[in-house]
Parts: structure tokens; sequence; C-alpha cells
């Protein structure tokens, strides 16, 4: 990467800011314009409001997105921060502004140009080319939206675009100064190294006790227990609901009945093959050759069958089962390509087909065995029933009872007895949780849950000694707590932790002291050139770093280099010290001139980015956009769904 776009930070921000919050997606378009609530305004631009629920649907749309990117790779803990709140909010107020000059300018599509953009939407043409209006009107549906309302909207963000594009195009880079960009990625220096480790001078370390004391004195947080709490809680969800629920032997055997072909199990057929390989598209020449190649073992079959197994490993290019003797394994309807299959249906147990021909070659098959469709009986899947409709009446006692534990955890607000009695729940207990989730517990512990545990630390949970509120931690999982012990933040003494203190004591005197020998070394090599003591020499280069650190790799590659050797020190966080002697700088032949073009095409992106956001900024000073209550501050869209929550 360009060091020009790295020290950008801002610039680059913004960059990520468009790539996360795109304006109007065309799903979730139904989005920053409705629900309005003037009593509940976060901020202004233009003399219009954006409220909290515009803020929440954003947030809400922003993490499905992200969900489907990413699937189970997702964690919505990046959306519930402080700073990825600011950033859609602040996501919202530009977008307002951009719309807001856009009418000031009265900036305007046509129909034409609105019918193109709808008409190039992916997936909306039928097999023949035509637009699917139906499936059009029916993704709209989906979202709640109807034509004329996402043409509307749409028709409003291209005006938008229009106010993008006049200011981002209008940016260029100098070809000159992406030439010398280009050049200081692409250049090597040649360096070697010099470490003066800290595990060496370790020795050399005196320790004191006023040492000691000093340095836990100084550096307290490191030995801090955090505040802790035990707490008793109880868990409502279907498992919990389903170990209450019994079922009978006529509820079962009803199911059973119902839901006979689920344990049916279709027949199914084992065949071996002989396979003479050729591609679907191979020469006429290629594929006679392949025929008549599997003719003749055909022909030999004909006159001895039980061969079949010996000329299947000497002649099969199928690997997966020649070495088997062509065998397959029993396999059912759908699992072989259709000509295979085909014929080995047609088969009598014993019997070699004729050549069928499929897109991999020529076959012979001879099925061995036949395994005839089947009904599980009813003892086998017993269980597998029982606990199926414990399930399904587990969901629907769940709906049952949700509002019912709710309510009843918020009125005996004293102990977790009445709703544990009431809805048959079984009371348990967790001992030195923090406000921050343990890692080492399990991933699925509902009261490892970040919101329950922030409604465990509140002050109606410890000073008032109520239950939290019932805390939706799951689907169909709500957990409630009772705080029976609170431990606040504390420092472990010092005796206790006094052999750690004389480790990190003696860690940090060693580093200092191997700093303090390289930095000596390197003056004296700065005045007189050695190469004694350095390590093999390296080529490095800002798209090749063999094994140095970021530090020595970033002040290898910012040392003046004009008179060589040149030498250059960098302290090693916790390591220690090394010197590092830069021998030559080569500057690599590059003749890929378009790659060079799609480099200053980058340069000229990342700069019309820059001009973007210093232009958005003045639009929101002209549209007097103003952040009524920041959103840091504001509730996460996670804590505002809990359908349990509320306050005493």
């Amino acid at each position: 990467m360009f060091e020009f776009i790295r020290t950008h930070q801002r610039l680059m921000q913004f960059v990520l800011l468009l790539l996360i919050f795109p304006s109007f997606a065309f799903f979730g378009l139904e989005s920053y314009t409705r629900l309005r609530d003037t009593d509940n305004t976060v901020a202004k631009v233009a003399g219009q409001s954006i409220t909290q629920q515009e803020l929440d649907t954003a947030q809400r749309e922003q993490m499905e997105r992200f969900r489907q990117m990413f699937g189970e790779q997702f964690d919505p803990k990046m959306f519930d921060t402080p700073e990825a709140r600011q950033g859609i909010l602040d996501n919202l107020i530009a977008q307002r502004a951009l719309a807001a000059e856009a009418a000031r300018n009265h900036l305007s599509v046509s129909d034409q140009a609105l019918q193109q953009t709808i008409l190039a939407i992916p997936d909306l043409s039928t097999p023949d080319g035509k637009f699917d209006s139906e499936r059009y009107k029916a993704l709209l549906a989906v979202q709640g939206l109807t034509p004329a309302i996402y043409e509307a909207r749409l028709r409003q963000d291209l005006a938008v675009q229009q106010v993008n594009s006049a200011i981002q195009t209008t940016a260029f880079a100098p070809k000159s100064i992406a030439n010398r960009l280009s050049d200081i990625s692409e250049q090597e220096r040649e360096v070697q190294e010099l470490p003066f480790k800290a595990s060496d001078y370790a020795s050399q370390v005196k320790v004191t006790d006023d040492m000691l004391k000093d340095y836990y004195n100084k550096s307290g947080s490191q030995f801090e227990i955090p505040e802790q709490v035990k707490a008793e809680y109880v868990v409502l969800n279907n498992d919990a609901l389903a170990a209450q629920t019994s079922v009978s032997d006529a509820d079962i055997k009803s199911y059973y009945d119902q839901n006979v072909k689920r344990y049916t199990v279709d027949e199914q057929r084992r065949a071996s093959h002989i396979l003479i390989t050729v591609k679907k598209d191979a020469p006429a020449a290629d594929k006679a050759a392949a025929k008549d190649k599997a003719e003749k073992l055909l022909a030999q079959l004909r006159k001895n069958p039980g061969d079949f197994a010996r000329l299947a490993k000497e002649n099969s290019q199928d690997p997966g089962s020649a070495e088997r003797g062509g065998d397959l394994d029993f396999f059912g309807k759908g699992m072989m390509v259709k000509p295979f299959e085909d014929a080995v249906y047609k088969l009598k147990q014993g019997e070699i087909s004729d050549l069928v021909q499929s897109d991999f070659g020529y076959h012979i098959i001879q099925l061995t065995a036949v395994k005839p469709a089947s009904v599980k009986p009813l003892d086998e899947v017993k269980g597998e029933i029982a606990a199926e409709i414990k399930k399904q009446l587990a969901v629907k006692k769940y709906t049952e009872l949700a509002e019912t534990f709710s309510s009843t955890v918020y009125e005996q607000a004293d102990s977790l007895k009445p709703v544990a009695d009431k809805l048959k729940l079984k009371i348990e207990t967790a001992s030195n949780l923090t406000r921050t989730p343990n890692p080492a517990a399990a991933p699925n512990a509902p009261f490892n849950n970040p919101k329950f545990l922030r409604a465990l630390f509140s002050d109606e949970a410890i000073k008032n000694k109520h239950n939290t509120e019932a805390v939706e931690v799951a689907p169909n999982t709500l957990i409630a707590g009772h705080v029976v012990e609170y431990k606040p933040a504390g420092k472990r003494p010092f005796e206790e932790v006094k052999a750690v203190v004389r480790e990190r004591l003696t860690q940090a005197e060693a580093v200092k002291l191997a700093g303090k020998a390289g930095a000596a070394k390197l003056v004296e090599l700065k005045a007189k050139n050695d190469a004694a003591g350095f390590a093999e020499a390296k080529m490095v280069s800002r798209a090749k770093n063999p094994g140095l650190g970021n530090e020595a790799f970033t002040a290898v590659m910012k040392a003046d280099a004009n008179k060589l050797p040149a030498y250059v020190g960098v302290e090693i966080p916790t390591q220690g010290y090394s010197v590092y002697r830069i021998n030559k700088v080569t500057q690599p032949k590059v003749a890929d001139n378009a790659r060079r073009q799609a480099e200053q095409q980058q340069i000229a992106n990342a700069l019309a980015q820059q001009e973007m956001v210093a232009y958005i900024d003045v639009l929101k000073k002209k549209a007097k956009a103003e952040i009524l209550k920041p959103a840091a501050n504001t509730s996460s869209t996670e804590e505002k769904s809990d359908p349990a929550a509320g306050t005493k």
C-alpha cells in the first residue's frame, strides 16, 4: 500500500464508511425516511429530523447485510460499539446533506434514466431477456415497498449520485506523482540485522525490594481484580420447557402414521462399473478409440462375467472405484448422473449392461445387489418422534409463557423463587462473573451473554438487590438474574504477586539494557563502518517483508539511504533492540504499464474520496447539521429489540 494512502487515515475511514454504509441499497431501501418521532430526534439536517428509530433501522439493516456477507463468521458485537453507532449516524447525516444539496440545485433524473437503472438490476429478466415485472413487484413487496415508492426513492438516490460524481470525477493524480509512488512501492533494500536481545541482559539486572514495590505501585492496573458478582439465574427456553413436557404413546403413534414418509427408506442399489474416460468435447477420433476399448472389454465380460472385478482393476479409469474392482457401494436415485442411474435401475441383479455413455466417458455396469425400500419400525424411531413432539410443544409453550416469565420477574423483584416455582424452572448459580464475557466459558452459556451481564451489573441489580429484567440472549431464550454477592474492584496483594512483579520488572530492565547497548553500537557504526556480527542479508520491499517486525520494517524503509551503507536502530517492544545495516537499494525495472495505470487510478480515486470528505463537511455546515443526541450514548439495536426490556 502506498505511503500516501497509509498516512491519510481520515480518508481511509471515509472509504471504509462508503463500503460499509451504502446509501440506498435495493434490499433494505425502506430505511431512513420513515418512523418519524419528533420527541426522539437524534440529529437534524436541513430542518429535517433523524429519529432514534431511523438510526436503529439503519443499524439493523447494516447488521443484516453483514450477516449475509459473512454467514457464520458474522459477529454482531462489531456493531454494538459507540464507534459503530456513531458511524451509522454520521452516514445518515451525510446522506441527508447530499440530498438537500441535490434539491437546492434542482437536480432531477429523467424517466428514461430511471428505467434504464431498473432494467439493469440483476436477475430481473426472463429467460428470453424480457423484464420480469412480476418478480420486480414481488421483490419490492418483500421489503414492504410498492414500485411507486421504490422508484421515487431511487430517483432521489440517482440525483444524489449526480452530486457525488460532480466532485469525484474532478480529481486526478499527476503521472509524475503516481510514478514516484509506484517507484517507492517497488523499491528493494538489502538489509542485515544485529540484534540485542533482552534475554541476553537479564543476568545483569539487579532488582531490589524498593524497585519491586515501586513497579507494583506504578503498574497497579496490571494486578487489579475486576468487580465480580455471584448470581442466581433462571432460564426460560425450549429445552427447559421440553423437559417438562410428556408425550403419550398414542401421540407418538399418531405422529408416526401422519409422517410415515419421513421414515421410509427408498430402494437402494449397489453396482460396479468399468469406466473408459473421454471428454465430452473430445475429438471424434478420441471418442471412437475410447468406445472401441470399452466394446472389447464388454465382449470379454459377456464371455466371462466373473472377470468383472479383475478387468475393472486393470482397465477402469475411475481412480475412486478401480482398486475396489469397480465397486460403488449402495446408492439411491439422484446420486448418479442420469444415464448411469437409468441404466442401473433397468438391470436385474447380476446382470451386466451394454455400453452406457455419460459426460465422463463409457461405462460398463454390473448390478451386484438390491436393497428394497423399507419403512423404519415405530420402535426404532420412537425416541426421535418423542423429542420432535416435545420440541414443537415447547416452542408453542414458550410463546405462551414468555410474558408470564417477564412479568413475574419484574413484579416479584426480590427473588427468583416465585418465577422458578410458577414455571417449574431450576435456579442455577454462576460465580466470578465480570462486566465482560469470559472467553473460557461455554460460548452459548446464557449467563455469559453481554446483554445479561450489563443488566446484572446495573445499579438496580447491585444496589437495590432486585432481579434483572428478563433478557433475550438467543431466539426463544430468556434469562433473569439476581445478585447474591458483589465484590468491588480491588488489587491483588503485593506478596501474592511479588514473583510476577519480579519477572516483569526484570524483563523491563533487561529491555532497557539491551536498548542502551544497541544505541551505543549504532553510534559506533555510524562513526566507523563495520559489518562484523550482522546476520545474513535479506532483500526487503514494501511488497515483500521476510520476517521483519512492523517497527523494524517501517524504520528500514523510511531510513535515509542516500549514503550507503546506512544504519538504523529500532526498539523492539518487550524483546530488546536491533540495528539494521542497509547495504544497497535497487529499483526494479517495471514494464507493466497496465499496472502503473491502475495504480494511478487508485491514487486518483483516493484523492477523489478525500475531496468528497471535505465537500460533505461543507454541505453539513450549509444544511446546519446538528447532532442532538450522540449515537454513542443511545441504546443499541439489540437492546431496543429486547421484548422483555423494561425499567423498575
